[in-house]
Parts: C-alpha cells; sequence; structure tokens
C-alpha cells in the first residue's frame, strides 16, 4: 500500500459518493472551501496498485493554541477495506507533515461509532480522546425521507405536526434561494440569533465561500420563513449524493407564537427527497444526558 495525492475532482468524488455514510465534509468543495479559508490541505489516497482503498481529506488548522493537523468525517474507507492497517499508514504519513508543519497534534473526528473495533484501531495507534469538540456535531439526528409525507408526518409528534400546520394557516410563506447576494437577508436574522443566544457566529466571509463553492455544482440553497412579509427564520442547507445538511439556521423572536421554523424544515425534507436525497441531517444535537 502507499498514499498518494489525488489531484483529479471527478476521482475524488467518485469514490466519495458510492461510500456510506455520506457527509459533505469529505466532499471536493468542502476541500476547496477550506483552501478558499487559508488552509493548506491535503487530499490524500490510499492506493493498493491502481486500487483505490481509503480518501483522507486533512487540513492545516493555525491555532494559538498550537497548529494541527484536521481530517473532519474521515477517513473514507471502500467496502471491505480493513480500517487498522490504512489508518496505522495514514497516520505514519501525517506524523512526518505535521512535523514539519510544527504541528502540535493530529486529529481526527471520524464518522464512526465511538465503541468497539473503530475506537480501539485509533486507541492502538497511541490515539486518546480530545478534550474539546470543534465546530462539526459529535451527534446528529439523521431521518429518512424517503416515506411518503402522511407516514413522515405521522412518525412526528402530535405538537410538530400541529406546528407545521398551524403556520400554513398562519400564512407563513417559504421562499428558496440560490442567489448569493441572499447572504444579506441570512446574516440580518442570524445576527439576531447569536446575539440573542450569546454564541460565536460563523464570519459573513466564511458563509460566503462556503456558499459559492457549494453553488458551483448546485449543491447549496437558502430557505426563508416568511410572516408578515418580513424574514422570522432562515437556514443554509447542504446537498451531498444521498443527504441534505442544516448546516446553519437562524431565527428572530419577533413573531415566537408563529411557529414558522417548523414548517421551513418541512420544506427542506420535501426538497430533499425531491433532489433524491435519501437523509436529511439535522446537525449537532445534544444527548439525552447533556439536557
Amino acid at each position: 500500500m502507499e498514499i498518494k495525492a489525488i489531484d483529479q475532482k471527478i476521482k475524488w468524488e467518485e469514490f466519495v459518493n458510492r461510500v456510506k455514510p455520506h457527509t459533505f465534509l469529505h466532499s471536493w468543495a468542502w476541500g476547496e472551501f477550506n483552501e478558499r479559508m487559508g488552509s493548506q490541505i491535503y487530499r490524500l489516497g490510499v492506493f493498493d496498485g491502481e486500487n483505490l482503498l481509503a480518501v483522507c481529506l486533512v487540513f492545516l488548522v493555525k491555532a494559538k493554541r498550537g497548529s494541527f493537523l484536521f481530517c473532519p468525517h474521515g477517513p473514507i474507507f471502500a467496502e471491505g477495506v480493513e480500517h487498522k492497517e490504512v489508518l496505522n499508514l495514514i497516520t505514519t504519513y501525517l506524523a512526518v507533515e505535521a512535523e514539519k508543519q510544527h504541528c502540535a497534534f493530529i486529529r481526527f473526528s471520524p464518522l464512526v461509532e465511538l465503541k468497539g473495533t473503530h475506537q480501539q484501531d485509533f486507541l492502538d495507534l497511541k490515539y486518546r480522546e480530545a478534550p474539546i469538540h470543534m465546530q462539526h456535531p459529535e451527534l446528529a439526528w439523521i431521518l429518512d425521507v424517503t416515506r411518503p409525507d402522511d407516514e413522515l408526518l405521522m412518525n412526528m409528534r402530535k405538537t410538530t405536526r400541529y406546528c407545521i400546520r398551524k403556520a400554513e394557516k398562519d400564512g407563513v410563506e417559504i421562499v428558496v434561494s440560490a442567489k448569493l447576494e441572499d447572504l444579506e437577508k441570512f446574516w440580518e436574522v442570524y445576527a439576531q440569533t447569536f446575539d440573542r443566544q450569546n454564541f460565536t457566529p460563523f464570519s459573513k466571509e466564511y458563509l460566503r465561500n462556503e456558499f459559492e463553492v457549494f453553488a458551483k455544482d448546485d449543491r447549496i440553497r437558502y430557505f426563508f420563513a416568511k410572516y408578515n412579509d418580513e424574514i422570522v427564520a432562515a437556514a443554509i442547507i447542504v446537498f451531498s449524493k444521498d443527504s441534505a445538511f442544516y448546516h446553519h439556521g437562524a431565527s428572530v423572536p419577533k413573531y415566537s407564537k408563529v411557529p414558522a421554523p417548523y414548517l421551513l424544515q418541512w420544506h427542506v425534507i420535501q426538497e430533499a427527497r425531491k433532489r433524491g436525497c435519501h437523509w436529511y441531517n439535522f446537525w449537532g444535537i445534544v444527548g439525552e444526558d447533556q439536557p
């Protein structure tokens, strides 16, 4: 086995798109986005002859606490490939690169369950659990959207169904946009959200670059919920091969009794199904033991 850089978008995307579970954090576009944001990136492939066994998107993060190499939701393995041997090869390769870049550590956020051999493979290579999480969720809620509307609605809580129908009766309108300039509309709602909830927001440059990169392949949309001609809720949705991702969301408290966000989510689910997606990923949630 050997590691080689992959510089062909088609070769990378063909591999990533046929492997499940799917994640846009290992897409070609996510690498391009991080390059725009100033990161050095590595698109690595593990080969056995001409056979591609795994891919690994890594970027150099320069932080005050120390620079490090980061692999989000990876590596991604072909079906049937032994993970441990490949992971050992990648780790050895990245350790050399990390030393060149004066990195403090290498970090992986693999898209696997934290149990059994998945966890042990990392522990055997002297990895340890990270003390803090990054901006990517450690726990996500994922919905199968291939079922008919009636079945999806019946599987929701009664209050959720009520809120969707109430928003429709209240006259909430959902507008979908692929226009980059609508970032300003999103930002107005987003700014109110991070002021109200006191969290550190992504920058406008971050959101603009993300939208521009994914828009080139028609893989991103703004969703706006309007009431009384005002935008009261908004979302940025990223689409991948078989999934839609609720990557950024915002709302205003002005019309808190109007359940506009519920109707917005319902329209996202329907759009995901139109695009042939199997899953809708609601992104980060907290565990039941972390109220």
